[in-house]
C-alpha cells in the first residue's frame, strides 16, 4: 500500500517567539506584583541588623560545654554528650559553625558594608569592628582554621567557598582590629543608641570592652607564643577596661514576647529539662555534675543556693546540705534521682536572666595572671584576685533578689581562701584559674577556651563506654560534614596544615 506524504504547514516561529517573549513579560509582571513582600525593605537598616547580630551571637552557644567543664550532666547518653564524648548521632559539635555564618557573621558583615564609608557613621563602624571580632573569636576558638577574611561575602562578592584563614593570622587580625577601631570613635557624631542591647551607644564602655577583649584573646596565645601574648597584654592594659560593674557586658532579656528576647541558656534547660519543676520530671536526664557540687559544698562557697536547688516534695530547696551532684558515668535513670541538685529557677532559670559576655571577675582574674607573669604592675596579684572573686561573687545580684550574696558571706569567703602570695607562680595561676572556672560559670565556652590554655581547674576525664575521644575530655569541636562536600578544596587545605577533623585535633593556640 501506497502511502500518500501531506505538507504540513511551517509555523511562523517569528511570531511564536514574539508570542511567547510577551506571555513571559506579561507572567514576569504578575511573578512580580504576587510575589513583592510589601513589608519588606530593600535598604539594609544598619540599627536593626546590629542588634539582631548581637542577640544571634549571645544565644549561639555550644550547651553541651556544660557537662565537658564538669558542670551538669546527663543519664541519657546523647543528651550528655559534653559529659560523656559520646557522639553518634546529633548535630552538637557542628552547632557554632552551622548557626554563626548565616546569623551573626553574615549579619555584621551587612552592617560594617553599610556603615563604611560615611564620615557620619564611625562610632557605628567601630562598634561594628570590634563586635565581629567578638563573634569570629568564639567560633575560631572552638574549630580552629576558620572561614574568616572571606567569609559572609556570598551575598555581596559571590564568593561561595572562602578559603579557610590559618587561625595565627585570625588572631593577629582579631587584635589588630581591637587595637585600630577604637581609634575611630568621635563623641560628635551618632551612635547605635538604644539599637546596641550591650552597652546602649555608650563609646567609653565599648572602648574598655575592646580592651578587655584584647586582654582575653592576648593570654590565650601563651602557650603558643608567650612572647606575642605579652606584648598584647600590655597594650590591653595601657588602656581602661571592665575592672567594675558598671562596666559589664551583658544582654538583657524579657520573659515574654519572642524567643529570641529571652535568656537563651535558661529557654534551653527549660525546654530540655527542667519546665515542670518537680526534680524527677527532666526528658532528657540533666542535673548538675558531682564535681561541680563537691566543689562548691567543699569550699563552702556562698554561690551554692544561688545557681543550685534539690526538689523537695517537688518544692526547690536551697539548703547546702541537701545538694549532691551527679556523677558523669551514669547510664540509667537512678532511683534516687529526685535527690540530685539542679538549676535554680529563681536565677539561672529566668528568662530575664542577663546574657554577662565580659565581666569585671573575668578581667581581674586575668589580670592576676598578667601580674604573675611579670606583665602588669598597677596592682599586686593577690588584690586583683581579690577583686575578682567579689566580682564574681556581686555579679548573681544581677539574676534578681535571689541572686544577691550578702557582703558579710563575701569577705567570709575571702578570707577563707586567701590568695597563695607565697606560692610558686604555678600554684598561684592554679588558684586563679580554678575561681576563674566557678566565677564565669555558666559561660562555659570560655571557660573552655581557657581549660585548654591553662590546664586548669584540673578535672579528671570521663572514661565512658563508646566514647568518641578516648577517655579525654575534647580539645576542639568538629567541622560539619557539608563543609567537606560544598568546599573540599578549603576543607582539605584547613585539615592539612592543622590536623584531621577529630575532637582531639589542637587548634594552633592550644599546641
Amino acid at each position: 500500500m501506497k502511502r500518500t506524504l501531506k505538507m504540513i504547514p511551517r509555523p511562523n516561529c517569528r511570531l511564536a517567539l514574539v508570542s511567547a517573549v510577551a506571555l513571559l513579560i506579561s507572567c514576569e509582571k504578575g511573578f512580580e506584583e504576587v510575589n513583592t513582600n510589601p513589608d519588606a525593605s530593600t535598604q539594609i537598616i544598619p540599627e536593626y541588623v546590629f542588634s539582631k547580630s548581637q542577640y544571634d551571637a549571645a544565644s549561639n552557644q555550644l550547651h553541651g560545654l556544660q557537662g565537658a567543664m564538669q558542670y551538669t550532666t546527663s543519664y541519657n547518653e546523647i543528651a550528655g554528650f559534653g559529659a560523656k564524648y559520646i557522639f553518634n548521632q546529633g548535630t552538637a559539635p557542628y552547632t557554632v559553625f552551622n548557626n554563626g555564618y548565616p546569623n551573626e557573621i553574615n549579619e555584621i558583615g551587612e552592617v560594617i558594608r553599610a556603615v563604611s564609608g560615611s564620615p557620619e557613621q564611625v562610632n557605628k563602624l567601630a562598634v561594628a569592628r570590634i563586635w565581629r571580632v567578638y563573634c569570629f573569636h568564639r567560633m575560631t576558638d572552638l574549630y580552629g582554621e576558620i572561614p574568616y577574611s572571606e567569609a559572609g561575602r556570598g551575598y555581596s562578592g559571590s564568593v561561595f567557598k572562602p578559603k579557610y584563614d590559618r587561625q595565627e593570622e585570625i588572631y593577629r587580625n582579631m587584635l589588630n582590629e581591637l587595637e585600630e577601631a577604637p581609634r575611630l570613635f568621635d563623641t560628635a557624631k551618632p551612635t547605635f543608641g538604644g539599637a546596641d542591647v550591650v552597652y546602649g551607644g555608650d563609646i567609653l564602655k565599648w572602648k574598655r570592652f575592646a580592651n578587655s577583649l584584647m586582654l582575653r584573646l592576648a593570654l590565650r596565645l601563651t602557650k603558643v607564643n608567650p612572647a606575642l601574648a605579652e606584648s598584647w597584654v600590655r597594650k590591653a592594659v595601657s588602656g581602661e577596661l571592665i575592672t567594675e560593674a558598671a562596666d559589664i557586658a551583658r544582654i538583657r532579656y524579657q520573659t515574654g514576647g519572642q524567643d529570641i528576647n529571652k535568656n537563651p541558656l535558661a529557654l534551653y534547660l527549660l525546654n530540655t529539662d527542667y519546665i515542670r519543676a518537680d526534680g524527677y520530671s527532666n526528658p532528657e536526664g540533666g542535673k548538675y555534675q558531682k564535681t561541680f557540687i563537691d566543689f562548691l559544698k567543699t569550699t563552702g562557697d556562698p554561690r551554692l543556693g544561688v545557681l543550685s536547688v534539690v526538689y523537695v516534695n517537688q518544692k526547690p530547696d536551697t539548703t547546702a546540705a541537701l545538694q549532691k551532684g551527679m556523677a558523669s558515668s551514669v547510664s540509667s535513670k537512678p532511683a534516687d534521682f529526685v535527690t540530685y541538685s539542679e538549676p535554680n529557677p529563681a536565677t539561672l532559670l529566668r528568662l530575664d536572666a542577663p546574657m554577662l559576655l565580659l565581666t569585671p571577675a573575668e578581667v581581674n582574674l586575668l589580670l592576676a595572671e598578667a601580674a604573675v607573669r611579670g606583665w602588669y604592675s598597677e596592682a599586686p596579684a593577690a588584690r586583683l584576685f581579690e577583686n575578682g572573686t567579689r566580682a564574681g561573687l556581686r555579679q548573681w545580684a544581677l539574676y534578681g533578689s535571689a541572686g544577691v550574696i550578702p557582703e558579710s558571706r563575701i569577705e567570709a569567703y575571702l578570707k577563707a581562701h586567701p590568695f597563695r602570695s607565697g606560692g610558686t607562680p604555678g600554684q598561684q595561676l592554679e588558684q586563679i584559674h580554678t575561681q576563674f572556672w566557678i566565677a564565669l560559670f555558666p559561660n562555659a565556652q570560655e571557660v573552655f577556651s581557657n581549660w585548654r590554655r591553662t590546664g586548669y581547674p584540673t578535672l579528671r576525664p570521663n572514661v565512658y563506654p563508646g566514647n568518641s575521644t578516648g577517655g579525654q575530655i575534647f580539645r576542639r569541636m568538629l567541622y560539619p560534614p557539608t563543609e567537606e562536600n560544598l568546599n573540599p578544596d578549603e576543607y582539605g587545605k584547613a585539615i592539612a596544615r592543622q590536623g584531621p577533623n577529630t575532637f582531639m585535633t589542637r587548634v594552633w593556640w592550644d599546641k
